[in-house]
C-alpha cells in the first residue's frame, strides 16, 4: 500500500514560533533556466527569493549541451517547428503551448543576446545545428556544447544585477507550508541559518527533474524528484509521470558516471555502429540516427541485446581532421579523459535517464490546482512535450514559460494582502520504532531497482514489484523525522519512484518514451489521455483525465 507515502503532508516536525521566519512577494525554488527567467520577471512587480539546494551555477540547465530549438532562419517556419513537436509527442502535446513555444522562442533567443548570452556564430548569423526529429536546422548553440552553462550563467549576471531578487543559495525547500490548500510559502534548511520559514504570496516550483532515481543518468546528483514530491505532498495534481525520457548517448566506461554525448553530434553526421564500425540503426528506423530519441534508445537497447554487447559506438571518424574538437570541445575534452582520440577510435555509448517529462499539472499560466502555487520547467507538466520531448525544446521552454509563470506570479501578487506576522502553525508526526536502515544502502538500490524496472522497457510484473519493494522501503523511511538533506531527498525519491511506478502501471499502452513490452502497441481508444496523480486518505490513486486543449 502506498498510504505511508499519502500520510506524509511534512516531513519534518516544526511550530513556526519557533524558527526564523523571512517573507517576500514571490518564491521561486530552483535556479535553472526556468528559475531564473521566471523570477526574473517576477521581480518587475515585486521581491522575490530564489532558493538553490547546492550553489546556483550547479543546476540540470547547467549540464544541457545541445542547444535552444528556435526558428531563426526564413527558410525554416514556426509551423514546421510546431509540427515536429506534436509528431514527437504522440498526440499528447497542448498545440496552443506547443505554438506559444515556437512562436515565442526566436524573441526568447534575441533577448538572452541582448543580455550577453554568447551564442555560437556563422557568417554574422546565430548559427543553427540540426537534431534528430527537426525537419530544418534550428538548434541554437554556445561554445558549440557548452549551450545550458551560457544560458544560465546570463540568467545569472541578470538576477544578480536585478535589486529585487535575493539568491539563498544552498538552501534545501523541505516542504510547501499550505493554509486552506493555498500555498503560503515553504519550510526550508540552511546549513548556517538553520530552519527558516519563507513566507510568499506566490511559489514557483521550477526545481527540475528526478534522474537521480536512476542508476544510469546524465543528471546531477541533485536531480531528486524534490519538485513533483513537494507538490504532491501540498496537495497538486501529478501528471504523465511515467513519461521519462532516456537519451541514447551517454558515454559508457566501466566504473565512470556517465556523461552526455548530445545528440547534436549525430545531427553533425555521427554514426552509431557496432564493435566493428557497421552502422545498425537502418534497420529500425528510416532517418536512422536523426530518428526520435525514445526510438533510438529502444533500438541500442534491442541491439546489445541480440549482439550480445555490452555497449554501442559513436563513429565521428569520417568527420574533417579537427571538426570534431572545433564543434564539441567539452564532449572532446571529456574523451581525453579516457584515453579516446575521436579521430581514431570509437566512443562507447549507452542510453540513460535524461529528461522528466511529466511532472505537477499546469495550466497555460503555470497555475496548479493549489492556489498560490506555480510551476514551471522540467517539474512541471505544461502540455509541452506530450508522451515525447523534442530535443533542445527544453531550454526553449524553460525561457519562454519560464517568463510567462514569473509574469503571472508576479501579477498575481497584487491581489494578495502582504503580511510581516507568520500565522500560528505547528505539525507533529510521531516516528516509528521500526529499525533504521541505512539510506546509502536504500539509495544505491532504489537507483537499480528503478533503471531495471522504470527504464526503457516495462512490464506489468515489473512495475508490480517496484511498487512492493518501494512499499517495503518505506515502512522504514517514510515513518522517520530526519533531520538532513540526504533523508530528505531520499524519502522524495521514494515518494516520486512510486508515482512513476503507479502511473505506468495504469497506462497499459506503448506511448513516446513509455514503453510496455506486454502491451507493446498505442491504444487511442483507451489511452489518449492524460494519467492524474493525485493524493488522498486512501493513499496515491491514478486517473485518466481527457486531453487540455488550450487556444493556439
Amino acid at each position: 500500500m502506498s498510504l505511508l507515502i499519502a500520510e506524509r503532508r511534512y516531513l519534518i516536525n516544526f511550530d513556526v514560533s519557533r524558527v526564523g521566519h523571512v517573507f517576500t512577494d514571490v518564491l521561486v525554488v530552483g535556479g535553472g533556466v526556468a528559475g531564473l527567467r521566471a523570477a526574473i520577471e517576477a521581480a518587475r512587480s515585486g521581491q522575490v527569493i530564489v532558493t538553490t539546494k547546492d550553489d546556483l551555477a550547479e543546476s540540470t540547465t547547467a549540464y544541457a549541451q545541445g542547444g535552444v530549438a528556435a526558428v531563426l532562419d526564413a527558410a525554416d517556419s514556426i509551423d514546421h517547428h510546431v509540427t515536429d513537436t506534436l509528431a514527437v509527442g504522440n498526440g499528447l502535446c497542448d498545440p496552443g503551448v506547443v505554438e506559444r513555444l515556437a512562436r515565442e522562442g526566436p524573441d526568447r533567443v534575441r533577448e538572452m543576446i541582448d543580455w550577453g548570452a554568447r551564442f555560437d556564430m556563422h557568417d554574422g548569423r546565430v548559427a543553427l545545428g540540426l537534431e534528430g526529429a527537426h525537419s530544418a536546422p534550428r538548434i541554437v548553440h554556445a561554445q558549440g556544447d557548452a549551450t545550458g552553462r551560457e544560458i544560465v550563467s546570463t540568467l545569472a549576471r541578470r538576477a544578480a544585477a536585478t535589486e529585487s531578487i535575493r539568491a539563498f543559495e544552498q538552501c534545501f525547500v523541505i516542504d510547501l507550508i499550505t493554509l486552506d490548500n493555498r500555498c503560503v510559502g515553504a519550510l526550508t534548511f540552511h546549513p548556517k541559518y538553520g530552519h527558516q520559514a519563507i513566507w510568499a504570496r506566490q511559489t514557483i516550483l521550477a526545481c527540475g527533474g528526478c534522474g537521480t532515481l536512476y542508476r544510469e543518468t546524465t543528471n546531477p546528483p541533485s536531480a531528486t524528484g524534490d519538485g513533483p514530491a513537494l507538490a504532491l505532498r501540498a496537495g497538486a495534481v501529478l501528471r504523465d509521470m511515467e513519461f521519462i525520457q532516456f537519451h541514447p548517448t551517454t558515454l559508457y566506461v566501466a566504473g565512470a558516471t556517465r556523461a552526455l554525448i548530445s545528440e547534436a553530434v549525430r545531427g553533425e553526421g555521427a554514426y552509431l555502429v557496432d564493435r566493428l564500425g557497421a552502422r545498425f540503426m537502418q534497420e529500425y528506423y528510416p532517418d536512422a540516427e536523426l530518428a526520435p530519441r525514445d526510438v533510438v534508445s529502444r533500438a541500442m537497447v534491442d541491439f546489445i541485446k541480440r549482439s550480445h554487447a555490452t555497449t554501442v559506438f559513436l563513429d565521428v571518424r569520417h568527420f574533417p581532421p579537427g571538426r570534431f574538437a572545433a564543434r564539441f570541445p567539452t564532449i572532446a575534452a571529456l574523451c581525453a579523459q579516457f584515453d579516446l582520440d575521436p579521430e581514431k577510435d570509437l566512443i562507447p555509448v549507452r542510453p540513460a535517464a535524461h529528461y522528466t517529462i511529466g511532472g505537477v499539472r499546469t495550466d497555460e499560466r503555470g497555475r496548479t490546482n493549489v492556489a498560490g502555487l506555480l510551476a514551471c520547467g522540467e517539474c512541471a507538466s505544461s502540455g509541452a512535450h506530450g508522451a515525447n520531448r523534442l530535443a533542445s525544446n527544453s531550454l526553449l521552454e524553460g525561457l519562454v514559460l519560464g517568463r510567462i509563470v514569473g509574469a503571472y506570479a508576479g501579477e498575481a501578487t497584487q491581489e494578495i494582502h502582504r503580511t510581516s506576522q507568520p500565522p500560528a502553525m505547528k505539525h507533529h508526526f510521531a516516528p516509528s520504532p521500526r529499525t533504521t536502515l541505512d539510506l546509502g544502502d536504500i539509495r544505491n538500490s532504489l537507483r537499480s531497482l528503478c533503471w531495471r524496472n522504470l527504464g526503457i522497457e516495462r512490464s506489468a510484473p515489473r512495475l508490480e514489484e517496484t511498487i512492493e519493494i518501494t512499499d517495503f522501503w518505506s515502512r522504514y523511511v517514510m515513518d522517520k523525522v530526519f533531520d538532513e538533506r540526504f533523508g530528505w531527498e531520499t524519502q522524495n525519491m521514494l515518494t516520486v519512484a512510486r508515482c512513476i511506478a503507479l502511473s505506468a502501471l495504469t497506462r497499459k499502452e506503448s506511448r513516446g518514451v513509455h514503453y510496455r513490452s506486454d502491451y507493446p502497441t498505442a491504444d487511442p481508444e483507451r489511452f489518449l489521455g492524460h494519467v492524474e496523480l493525485v493524493r488522498g486518505g486512501d493513499g496515491l490513486t491514478t486517473r485518466l483525465s481527457p486531453l487540455e486543449r488550450h487556444d493556439r
